[in-house]
């Protein structure tokens, strides 16, 4: 069985076409599918891995993780042109990035100060900053809000892991729920809901359980799951269909 990760919803609700993260013949790509259609593709021949996948808000680009001799950054694929830019170089990992919904900044996590970070940029790279600050805290999977408000991101602290917001300058941050395992948020079109997924210990020596979808609203409370046949992670929120 080929493992799919990370499924991203291409921001054109009428287009149908998803990106996503497959481990065919073991090694990750990142694939673009059409649903109408079935038709799927790999995107780009690149030497090394890619991963963390999401589509522009115009959706004429798909924005991700390249690994190349050692060193993770961050890429664009043109999707008319397949032109492939590099937008990071550094000799940390930069990945999991996320456009603002008027495409000109991302926010990515890295470890480039030493921790994993969240960091925000220009859509060309240029001046990057540093906005989680807290204690010993690591984060990570950033998704910036629809309404380009907040962003929202998974914290890893105490042995505990949160899914919160923070505004795009870092301030204001909200932890809205806590668990073994929470991970990988996405929002709702409307901006005010976020689902994620949750795993919870299934014995005294803390070995994974069952994983679920729920959702929860921003004042931190309706937390409510989201029944799924099985177990399921990686929720993807499409945008309205017209």
């Amino acid at each position: 069985m080929i493992s799919c990760e990370s499924p991203r919803f291409s921001p054109h609700g009428d287009s149908q076409e998803i990106t996503y993260l497959s481990y065919n013949r073991g090694i990750p790509r990142v694939f673009l599918f059409n649903i109408d259609t079935g038709q799927q593709e790999v995107l780009g021949d690149f030497p090394g891995m890619t991963f963390a996948p999401r589509f522009s808000p115009d959706g004429n680009r798909v924005i991700m993780s390249m690994a190349i001799e050692g060193k993770t950054d961050i890429w664009t694929l043109d999707l008319r042109t397949r032109q492939a830019t590099r937008i990071t170089n550094s000799p940390a990992i930069d990945t999991s990035p996320s456009y603002s919904p008027d495409g000109k900044q991302i926010v990515f996590n890295s470890d480039r100060g030493g921790t994993q970070q969240l960091y925000t940029m220009n859509a060309d790279g240029s001046d990057i900053k540093r906005i989680s600050y807290s204690g010993t805290a690591r984060y990570g999977t950033p998704v910036w809000s629809p309404r380009g408000d907040l962003i929202a991101f998974t914290k890893l602290e105490g042995g505990q892991f949160f899914i919160g917001v923070m505004r795009p300058d870092g301030s204001g941050e909200r932890l809205l729920t806590q668990a073994f395992l929470v991970e990988a948020p996405t929002w709702a079109p409307n901006g005010r809901v976020l689902m994620y997924f949750r795993q919870q210990p299934s014995d005294s020596k803390g070995r994974g359980g069952s994983v679920r979808l729920y959702s929860i609203d921003l004042t931190g409370y309706n937390e409510r799951e989201v029944i799924t046949p099985q177990d399921a992670s990686d929720p993807a929120w499409s945008p309205l269909i017209p």
